[in-house]
């Protein structure tokens, strides 16, 4: 994961991010997997997937992989891991290639989204002020019920998962870091909210 330094000096919640009318996010077209894949083998240290393996994973889910764009310029993207829950558990134990994850792990349009591993951004100059757009993508009813993880793979890339609510969690596989989404922190609130009602509406009967 690479992204510029200084972009986020101010802590934002992931899913809080602006989103910035100057780039365009969107769904990746078939056409846009060469250069996005040149994009992050260029930018992000470590990538090995190369142009056909890409293109693997975006047939298997077009939604798995998003463009970042400014005035017709292309200016990065960034990849997703929708896993079901088998794939969750073979995250956090390590049980999971993530270099050339196997399908059975990943969530198909039957599936809940148990998980979300964020498997590449790459990003230049102002490219990096679309991942509000990118979080918004994330809120669709497909994916609300899924944490997202990642591995920063970089000091710039472990500053924004700081700045942006990541935190690093207990697992099997190295330095992953989880991003736990707004409404899963409030649900026991929620949860003892609703307990107390019922127990005043009990005691008026």
């Amino acid at each position: 994961m690479r992204m510029e330094r200084g972009s986020f000096a101010a802590r934002h919640d992931f899913d809080a991010l602006p989103l910035s009318p100057e780039v365009e996010v969107r769904c990746a077209q078939f056409s846009e997997i060469a250069a996005l894949s040149e994009m992050a083998h260029r930018l992000v240290p470590g990538v090995q997937i190369g142009t056909a393996e890409l293109a693997k994973y975006y047939t298997f889910d077009p939604q798995s992989l998003l463009t970042f764009s400014r005035k017709g310029e292309l200016l990065g993207g960034m990849a997703f891991l929708f896993l079901n829950d088998r794939g969750h558990d073979a995250l956090l134990l390590d049980d999971i290639c993530l270099t050339a994850p196997e399908t059975h792990y990943l969530a198909s349009a039957r599936e809940d989204v148990a998980a979300i591993y964020i498997w590449a951004i790459a990003a230049t100059g102002r490219g990096i002020a679309g991942l509000g757009k990118a979080a918004a993508h994330l809120r669709q009813v497909r994916f609300r019920g899924a944490d997202c993880y990642a591995q920063p793979s970089t000091v710039a890339g472990r500053d924004i998962m700081r700045a942006t609510g990541f935190e690093p969690v207990p697992s099997f596989q190295p330095d992953l870091w989880c991003y736990e989404r707004p409404w899963h922190r409030q649900s026991m609130h929620v949860q003892g909210a609703i307990v107390q009602a019922r127990s005043f509406a009990d005691a008026r009967h």
